[in-house]
């Protein structure tokens, strides 16, 4: 037997063996897998079933008709690199050829969680009953993952895998929710399959060995990463080979309902004092179903028990177990539910129009933390109202800057609440003092007034900055061009800004009064504690920090601070407390949040400030010590003054285009060795710096001098923008030289 007809048994048997993804499978026959071009054996016949045992004896074979895996006229395909599969880890078959026309069957395009912008395209079994929108266990590599199908088509089986089995007995999804899920992908540059399992419940089972059932509030991280190379071009996610028959559903990725952008709802923000209830009253007085989204599992166990006083309440957060979470989604979908809370995961929690959809807390980091989806919970609400005919309410104390600029231009309609009583605020300067003492007389004799009256008191502190300070004038060192502070390596004496890069040696005066006292100092809560119980010795004096103590030591420290008259703990540590339930609040140095590398920082403590003064009790105090008493963030607390902080904010945001002025982008890329990581860092930062519309800034070191980050500003298509700066980098390669993420209209400034 020749060596050609053995490659071609040997490419047949590869295509049954491999998933082969839709854009591969498309391919020109001459340019398949080549193992296809080797014939099959003499005993190989005997493994294709009797159909084709049999046709192989007919003289027609003998007189060299052409095999059905070659099309007539077209030439042997050429040798070709085997090509490693994007994210896989291992070399991926090619398909072996088009065959000859024959019965069509019907085909599922699934997307997996992995990080391809494209589906996989399976055999359905003919006596399957199959729908876009149901999750499908499939072989992916060396294991069954489970997917989405995203469509169903007819076409030619040839090379194609059957699915292994359903996974859910009906869609999660109906089209809308597809749809939708598809532009938060392409808006992120997110693979569609790591957003959809991110924002769907966990798979009811997980059925045969291998299957890898996502959970959506466990995402992994590196799952979603782009490898430099890889082919994922979101906006060309979802394509097909032959025509659809009547019956066979498609959603379309790239449009949009009948309400277009300009016909969106304005959102209502709620602000102001009875947020809660306002929001509670509205959802009750509706009557039609509505969906809470919150910050976190806590905020989820909270206000499920609100909404519980006016019917039952269906949760879909990780707060409750993966069956429960799934009956509440089915719940939903069936209309068996009217009243559903959840996180950021329950974003695509079916709804009818005319429902109400709540953001709770909107400027917390929470709704937009890094990983899938990669959209802030608030672009995807507001989104999904416009598309769906929701009815969307938005609440917080201190509203984004990005919702207050949707307001101030006439998008969004703020809805404030009675006015209610705001705590005498002290501003304690403490230039050139607090080297010794971390509580100033006016702080102290605040504290020990409280305790006299039987109320709590709560000293704020904040985790040590790296940034640099004048201990004289309090003056901040910051990067003369994006001015945010600049970032303190103490082992090099360097100062580094974080946006555009800029490295210089550590200075030897301020800027400010030349004076020599620069240094990162600061009090971290070990430091307060130890000085309030040298200070206060009787009082009960706990310590706490939810976000850096966790499991059994963390449930203790939050039961001792629970019980305790003074409790010292960061930002995490205000949900301890009720409103109007503390004697006084005290700002140990908040200035160290002022010298955050990030230009947030102003936005990020004037909602700390408020939050805390919304806690204290009429009568009570707001004492700040800080070296720069009279900074905007400070003044419009005092004042309780939210247009006075905005208009400074966005003042500052618009002359250095920030957000909501300019879009921005966070890249962050990872090469196979340091060299290979500056190598590839050059390359990416260069092609962005030449895309049109786009500011690149130069790569600055990350992660310990382990990758290499480039910040990009751009305006609202910066995805569509990165997109094609990126594409020679998105294209397949005998070898992955890298790993590039990329991070859109970050929060949470990465470390």
């Amino acid at each position: 037997m020749s060596t050609s007809r053995q490659s071609q048994s040997r490419g047949r048997r590869a295509g049954r063996l491999r998933a082969v993804p839709r854009r591969q499978a498309e391919r020109d026959p001459a340019q398949g897998d080549p193992l296809a071009r080797q014939r099959r054996d003499a005993g190989a016949a005997a493994h294709e079933g009797g159909d084709r045992q049999a046709a192989r004896a007919r003289p027609s074979v003998r007189r060299r008709r052409p095999h059905p895996d070659v099309p007539s006229r077209v030439p042997p395909a050429q040798p070709r690199p085997r090509v490693q599969a994007h994210g896989l880890g291992r070399p991926q078959a090619r398909p072996p050829g088009v065959r000859q026309a024959q019965d069509a069957v019907t085909l599922a395009d699934v997307a997996f969680d992995v990080p391809l912008d494209h589906p996989f395209s399976y055999r359905v079994p003919s006596d399957w009953t199959l729908a876009v929108g149901q999750r499908v266990a499939a072989p992916l590599g060396r294991a069954e993952r489970i997917g989405v199908v995203v469509a169903l088509r007819d076409g030619d089986a040839a090379g194609l895998k059957p699915l292994a089995r359903v996974v859910d007995p009906a869609p999660v999804l109906d089209a809308a929710g597809l749809t939708l899920a598809a532009w938060i992908a392409e808006q992120s540059l997110s693979s569609l399959g790591g957003t959809l399992a991110a924002l769907l419940p966990p798979p009811r089972s997980t059925g045969a060995q291998g299957n890898q059932a996502v959970r959506s509030d466990d995402a992994v991280p590196s799952d979603d990463a782009v490898r430099a190379d890889d082919a994922v071009p979101s906006d060309k996610a979802i394509r097909s080979r032959e025509p659809l028959r009547a019956g066979h559903p498609r959603f379309k990725p790239g449009t949009r309902s009948d309400t277009e952008p300009g016909q969106s709802p304005k959102p209502d923000v709620l602000i102001g004092t009875g947020r809660e209830r306002r929001l509670l009253e509205r959802v009750a007085a509706a009557r039609a179903p509505a969906l809470v989204i919150v910050p976190d599992i806590e905020a989820a166990g909270r206000w499920a028990q609100r909404l519980d006083k006016h019917g039952p309440v269906a949760r879909l957060d990780s707060g409750v177990d993966d069956v429960a979470r799934a009956r509440a989604w089915d719940a939903l979908a069936a209309g068996d539910a009217r009243l559903a809370v959840g996180t950021r995961s329950a974003l695509l929690a079916p709804l009818p129009a005319g429902a109400t959809l709540a953001l709770v807390d909107e400027h917390e980091a929470a709704h937009k933390p890094p990983g899938p989806p990669r959209l802030h919970s608030r672009d995807v609400v507001l989104e999904r109202a416009a598309r769906g005919g929701l009815d969307v309410v938005l609440t917080s104390a201190t509203p984004s800057v990005e919702t207050w600029w949707r307001a101030d231009s006439g998008r969004a309609r703020l809805v404030p609440g009675e006015s209610a009583p705001w705590p005498l605020v002290q501003m304690a300067d403490t230039r050139g003092i607090l080297k010794v003492e971390p509580l100033t007389p006016a702080l102290a004799r605040t504290v020990r007034e409280t305790l006299a009256a039987g109320r709590r008191a709560f000293l704020v502190v904040s985790r040590l900055t790296s940034a640099l300070a004048c201990d004289e004038c309090g003056v901040i060192v910051r990067c003369p061009e994006c001015d945010v502070a600049l970032a303190y390596a103490r082992a090099a004496r360097t100062l580094t800004c974080r946006v555009c890069g800029r490295e210089t040696p550590m200075p030897e005066t301020c800027p400010g009064c030349r004076g020599r006292r620069l240094s990162p100092f600061g009090w971290n809560a070990e430091r307060v504690e130890h000085a309030v119980r040298r200070r206060f010795p009787k009082a009960r004096v706990a310590r706490y920090d939810p976000d850096a103590t966790r499991g059994a030591k963390g449930e203790r420290q939050r039961a001792e601070a629970a019980a305790a008259e003074i409790v010292i703990g960061t930002r995490g540590a205000l949900r301890l407390f009720g409103p109007a339930s503390l004697g006084v609040a005290g700002f140990v140095s908040p200035d160290h949040l002022l010298r955050l590398p990030d230009f947030r920082a102003g936005e990020r403590l004037f909602s700390l400030l408020w939050a805390a003064a919304e806690r204290v009790a009429p009568g009570g105090g707001l004492v700040v010590q800080s070296q720069t008493p009279e900074h905007y963030v400070f003044e419009a607390s005092a004042r309780q003054d939210l247009a006075a902080f905005y208009r400074q904010e966005m003042k500052f945001r618009g002359e250095l285009g920030y957000p909501p002025f300019r879009r921005l982008a966070v890249v962050t890329v990872t090469g196979p060795s340091a060299a290979g990581t500056r190598r590839l860092g050059d390359e990416v930062a260069a092609a962005l710096a030449s895309a049109s519309a786009l500011t690149a800034y130069p790569p600055a070191p990350a992660r310990r001098d382990r990758a290499r980050r480039i910040v990009v500003k751009g305006h609202a298509d910066l995805g569509t923008r990165l997109a094609e700066a990126l594409g020679e980098f998105r294209r397949p390669r005998p070898k992955s030289r890298g790993i590039i993420d990329i991070e859109v209209d970050p929060v949470e400034w990465p470390s």
